[in-house]
This record gives C-alpha cells, structure tokens and sequence, in this order.
C-alpha cells in the first residue's frame, strides 16, 4: 500500500498543514525565504504531522490546535536536514540540491537556525507546559545523537550499542515525540499518551534502521543520492557493523579505507559488496522487522478506531518500504 493512500483520511488537513508550513517559514529576509522554501519544495514524506495528526484523533480533535504541533515537528525534521548536509557536505537531497549546495554552508546553518526558532515559536502557543518540555528535550538529545555521529566517524571500534544509541537520539525520539505531542495536544489519556509514544520510538528505530538498509541497496532515482553515502561520510550504521564482526571482515574493511584508491566511491563499492555478502542486510531487516512488531504490539493497546488501522498501515510501510 502506497502512503497516498494511508494518507486519504488526512488529505484535507494535511493540505492546510501543508500550506501552513509554507506561511510559517516564508522570512521578510529574501535569501532565509528562497532557502526555506527550497527545502520545503523539495518534499518528503510528511511522517512527523502524519503520527501527530493521527495521535490526536486518540483525543479531542482539533485541527487548529494540532496544526501548531504537526507544522513544529516537521520543521524541526527539516532544521536537522539542512544542519546534516552541512556537516556532510552533501550535494543533493531529495534528488535536488542541498541549502549549502545551491547557496553556501553560512546560509545553510542560518536558515536552519531560523527554522529551528520558528518550530520552537509555534510551540509555544501550546497551553500545555509539559509540551514544551517534552519538544525540548527532544532537541536536546537530537543535538547530542548529532555529536554522537561526529566523533563515531570512521571510528571502527564502535559497537551495536553505540549505534542504537545514536539512533535512537537522532531518528526514534522525534517520531515518538511526535506521537506523544499529538495525544497531549488533544488531551488523550496518560495510558494512550505511553503507548503512542513508544509506538512511536520503536517505529522511528525501525524507520532509521531501514534508511541505513537502503543506503546500501538503494539507487540513486530510489534515494535521491548515490548509494553508501552514508559510509562515504564515515558514518558506521548496523549493516556494516554486523559485517565488521564475521569472517574478520573488520581488518578488510579497515584496508579499503587505508588505500589509495581511484574514487571514494571506488571502496565504498567493495564495503558494500562485503555487507551484502556477509549477511549485514538480512541480519538488520532482521532487527527492523522487531522493532515494528513491538511498535505494533503497542497499537493493540490503544482502542480501536480508524488512526489505529492508519497508524499500523504506516507503521508497516516504513518497515518495508524501497525508497
């Protein structure tokens, strides 16, 4: 099932979420604007209001008040799009191109600074003091999984524990924080409030875990960027840590990256031909498809309803999704 579809009882709301979101970081300064909205252009699969929308309808529902929380969430996504592909030095996102590509990296940091304080200005017209502390310390961790990727770069001593940890601070908070604000906003019970946001963490880990899948299998028309980017940037996710550990692998690898190759791309060609040959992408589709189980043993908890049914369908397509 294509996510159009689990989208369709949504449509309208998130065509005003949609058009929010572009009111929202419409800047008086023209370069902030024209960054902004090159970004918002650029697309996405719109996760973060989806599961808070969806979270609400556990409540009382009300678009004006949840619009506040879908919009700040998916802001917040986007800052952290465009701090990454500063310290990555990425070219292309969504199959255009990056702020710090099509501008330069200071007008990159700043218009992700600006969207971070406009996702924090909305926040704040929430009446629910728990809210914000619940946003804040979502970006606070967000930040520390951000440092966390920067000192694990090419650290080949790093473990499976390492990894979940950063994932889960840079991927799974925001989407169950997602979650949980929408059932705060729409003043669901605390039980509803707990088990949506742990759907939501172990959805967000299976979300990240099957990014870091496709980053190995992957095309460039399916991804939007060429394939092992992750690894060319240094960053050292499941696939190629369980390969790390079979058959001595760890010291191969370790020499693809010691050489001097023609490209990059040239060893992160032979890196990807080992994971695949080791068993890396089974074993992690492995640990996705558990943590989507779990996100969906926690959804039988919650009363069945119609956001129940689309939040299992969107739970499943993350899990399985090809692109």
């Amino acid at each position: 099932m294509k996510l159009k579809t689990i989208y369709a009882s949504l449509k309208n709301d998130l065509s005003f979420i949609e058009s929010e979101l572009e009111q929202t970081v419409n800047a008086h300064h023209p370069v902030l604007r024209d960054a902004s909205n090159h970004l918002l252009k650029a697309g996405g699969k719109r996760i973060r209001p989806v599961f808070v929308l969806l979270s609400g309808k556990f409540g009382d529902y009300n678009l004006v008040l949840m619009k506040n929380v879908a919009v700040a969430l998916e802001l917040i996504h986007m800052a952290s799009l465009v701090h990454d592909d500063v310290i990555d030095d990425a070219e292309m996102r969504r199959g255009k191109k990056t702020i710090k590509a099509k501008w330069d990296n200071r007008v990159a940091m700043y218009t992700g600074d600006y969207i971070f304080a406009r996702a924090i200005e909305l926040v704040t017209e929430l009446k629910e003091p728990a809210a914000n502390a619940i946003l804040s310390n979502a970006i606070l961790e967000m930040s520390i999984g951000e440092i966390e990727q920067i000192k694990d770069q090419f650290n080949w001593d790093q473990n499976v524990r390492d990894y979940f940890r950063r994932i889960k601070r840079k991927t799974a908070l925001l989407i169950a924080t997602s979650c949980e604000l929408g059932a705060v906003a729409a003043g669901a019970s605390k039980a509803e409030q707990r088990h949506l946001k742990q759907f939501g963490y172990y959805v967000g880990m299976s979300y990240q875990i099957t990014d870091d899948i496709l980053d190995y299998t992957g095309t460039v028309k399916e991804l939007g960027k060429p394939a092992g980017g992750d690894l060319l940037q240094g960053n050292i996710t499941l696939p190629v840590l369980y390969a790390m550990n079979q058959d001595n692998k760890k010291h191969e690898i370790m020499d693809i990256f010691s050489k001097e190759l023609n490209t990059s791309q040239e060893k992160v060609n032979q890196v990807i031909s080992i994971v695949k040959s080791s068993g890396g992408i089974e074993f992690s589709q492995r640990i996705s498809d558990r943590y989507l189980q779990k996100a969906l043993n926690e959804l039988d908890q919650l009363p069945s309803q119609p956001a129940r049914t689309s939040l299992r369908q969107i739970a499943e397509y993350i899990g399985k999704r090809k692109h």
